[in-house]
């Protein structure tokens, strides 16, 4: 294919990989340039004779670089030389036009410093493509170039050519300056190479440094054992709570509330705020390697020792969580229990458990979160928590967000039978374990949707069911209850609807809650708390037949209706609720959460930075190290100081794989320890300290 050559206004600037001579004035271009708020300046060479045009971006709305060829460009990717001029990283926007008015946009950071080349892949493309919700940091070095590729690239499917692309930098509030060269497309596959040996053997990102990083196995060794060699003495009563405030002592945690305030009590009668971990477990590190080998610098061979490390799973479900994943089936790896045996050898896993029950005293905890190893907890001093999974072949109802799967139906009848089998199962061997903190039922269930009409998901999804639907039938006969006549539920809603037959169909295309006809909010209002009261009532009722003594610790919601948090607070002993906020009055509706009368354990945070291996930083992002213990203390001060919270469980153990876990490809670093079993030194002083003074509040 012939090489197309373009010029930013009076310079001939190459297509990448192609030579020109350093032509300043009289040239004619071949491409139109438009500016928009954007000022044209000098051309300016390198040092190595490259030479660049400065474009200074005015504050406006978004100003802009608009390039249109003299004939359409073809290739693989966009490429484009551009030094940020600023001491600042610049956001810039990038919109590519093909044909039939397809587009193409990304967004990317160009961080500051020397010229770099921008590489836009021409089709739609994420890191979920590569198996993993967070892309490597950009710029990487490829051929001694810097390259800043967009990984995330959203629009048409793919673009066989560009017929203008346009670059913008988002409502600058003051001017900044990018140097502009050679812009063309190419052939190629940089995000092969962005991706490429990522991973080390130790499951360690490869192209950076920071202070817990090994570099081999005697250094692996020495860095995990030389932790806290005996558990702290113990803070408080036998349980960890504060032996200087005596209450009932009934063998069993309760809850009890003193004044205003909250409090869990332990089974010997004294008040416990609940200092939690999640998922502290040995099965963390695992992350699909199958068909993305060349990802990986040094994978052990999956025969002799290492077998036990490997194995083959299937991540593929109908859910949010793993729609559009890549590599989500096949061959896995656990780097984590590898690296555990590695220190340990063939007894690795008592020998990680009892360090971890050492860690988890020395730093302050005294609860085991969810989806953790028992074992570390169970007669060791340390509470723990259990969850009652429910499944099986009961009816479900979509929202259309389904994160982790359809919300079941609970006026299915198999539910109920469902929820008895699955609670019995869960409290078989612990109902007469006092260190059992409490039962929690599932985990962030869909019981809202993003988006301003997010509330009524669940009511909207109902009508949208299958005839046949236990829960859709729930709902038409309770507006039957009210309306009696079909044709006064059409006037309350303004719909055409006349005859009840008219909302069996599938796919029935339920109203949205508008100002001119209230009573659809108040409808699906009392649908949600109807719905919300038949599976908390469920799950209650069946774990109060199986065990009398443990708490109830609802249902861990993230996405959540204040119907469904009302009606939780019905039949649970404590909302359990996943807050993802610098401090938790920002996650979470304290006003109305102390109105319920019950109290409130954050069942999940945390704060997450990139730059300590893996690529995500969570939902709650800080720029660095130093911050996550920050926030960290921060957030546990205000926790402590509201009188409902009776607890915060940190999200979670250890770093997620590099590529991502087994289950949905997340990869954030949210550890306490690394991916090596390492602890994060400066952020555990400052989580101890936290702990410490949360624990005498």
């Amino acid at each position: 294919m012939k090489a197309m050559v373009v010029a930013l206004a009076c310079l001939v600037l190459p297509l990448v990989g192609q030579s020109a001579p350093r032509t300043d004035q009289g040239a004619t271009p071949p491409a139109d340039v438009a500016l928009a708020h954007v000022r044209r300046g000098a051309i300016e060479h390198l040092p190595d004779g490259e030479a660049l045009r400065r474009y200074t971006f005015e504050p406006a709305a978004q100003p802009s670089v608009r390039m249109t060829p003299a004939q359409p460009w073809r290739g693989g990717e966009l490429r484009m030389r551009v030094q940020n001029a600023m001491p600042w990283a610049v956001t810039l926007a990038v919109d590519v036009e093909g044909s039939a008015g397809a587009h193409l946009h990304a967004t990317v950071g160009l961080p500051a410093g020397p010229p770099q080349t921008l590489v836009v892949p021409l089709h739609a493309t994420s890191p979920r493509d590569f198996g993993m919700q967070a892309g490597p940091p950009m710029p990487f070095g490829q051929a001694g170039q810097r390259i800043v590729l967009a990984t995330m690239v959203e629009g048409a499917a793919s673009l066989e050519a560009v017929r203008a692309v346009q670059f913008s930098i988002p409502a600058p509030q003051a001017e900044q300056a990018l140097l502009i060269g050679a812009t063309g497309t190419s052939a190629g596959d940089t995000p092969r190479a962005a991706y490429g040996g990522i991973v080390d053997r130790y499951g360690q990102y490869t192209r950076a440094q920071w202070p817990e990083k090994i570099d081999g196995d005697a250094a692996l060794r020495t860095r995990v054992r030389s932790g806290p060699s005996a558990a702290a003495p113990a803070r408080g009563d036998t349980y960890g709570g504060r032996p200087d405030v005596q209450a009932k002592a009934t063998g069993w945690f309760r809850t009890q509330k003193v004044g205003d305030r909250w409090q869990l009590v332990t089974p010997d009668g004294h008040p416990f705020f609940s200092l939690g971990v999640n998922a502290v477990a040995a099965d963390g590190g695992r992350s699909y390697v199958q068909g993305r080998e060349w990802m990986f610098t040094s994978l052990p061979p999956t025969t002799g020792k290492w077998a036990a490390f490997t194995g083959v799973g299937d991540s593929r479900r109908d859910t949010g969580a793993s729609r559009g994943l890549g590599y989500d089936h096949g061959r896995w790896f656990d780097f984590y229990a590898a690296n555990l045996y590695r220190v340990d050898g063939t007894g690795w896993r008592d020998a990680w458990r009892q360090r971890t029950r050492r860690r988890l005293a020395a730093w302050g905890f005294n609860t085991l979160g969810d989806w953790s190893d028992e074992t570390i907890a169970r007669g060791h001093r340390l509470a723990y928590t259990r969850s009652i999974n429910v499944a099986g072949d009961y009816a479900n109802v979509a929202t259309g967000y389904d994160w982790w799967g359809r919300m079941p139906d609970p006026f299915d009848p198999r539910f109920k039978a469902a929820t008895e089998r699955a609670v019995g199962k869960a409290t078989d061997d612990v109902r007469d374990d006092p260190w059992l903190l409490g039962y929690f039922a599932d985990n962030e269930l869909a019981w809202a949707a993003p988006g301003p009409q997010g509330r009524w998901a669940l009511a909207v999804g109902t009508l949208r069911g299958e005839p046949h639907s236990p829960a859709k039938q729930a709902f038409i006969a309770m507006l039957k209850h009210k309306y009696g006549d079909a044709l006064r539920l059409g006037v309350a809603w303004g719909i055409g609807v006349t005859r009840w037959e008219a909302l069996q169909p599938a796919g029935f295309q339920a109203p949205v809650p508008s100002e001119a006809h209230p009573a659809i909010a108040q409808d699906y209002s009392a649908w949600l708390r109807t719905y919300a009261d038949a599976y908390f009532r469920t799950v209650a009722q069946a774990l109060h037949r199986h065990d009398p003594h443990h708490l109830f610790l609802g249902g861990r919601f993230a996405v959540r209706t204040p119907e469904a948090v009302a009606a939780c607070a019905q039949w649970c002993d404590v909302l359990s609720i996943n807050v993802y906020a610098d401090l938790p009055q920002h996650g979470m509706d304290l006003p109305t959460l102390h109105a319920l009368g019950k109290p409130v354990l954050v069942s999940e945070f945390s704060f997450g930075s990139t730059d300590r291996g893996p690529f995500g930083a969570g939902p709650v992002p800080v720029w660095n190290e130093a911050q996550r213990g920050e926030n960290y203390a921060r957030f546990m001060q205000a926790a402590a100081a509201d009188p409902a919270i009776v607890g915060a469980h940190w999200f979670q153990w250890a770093d997620q794989p590099v590529t991502g876990r087994l289950l949905d490809g997340e990869n954030a670093h949210f550890g306490l320890v690394g991916i090596t079993d390492i602890p994060f030194q400066s952020f555990i002083e400052a989580v101890t300290a936290a702990n410490a003074a949360t624990a005498r509040r």
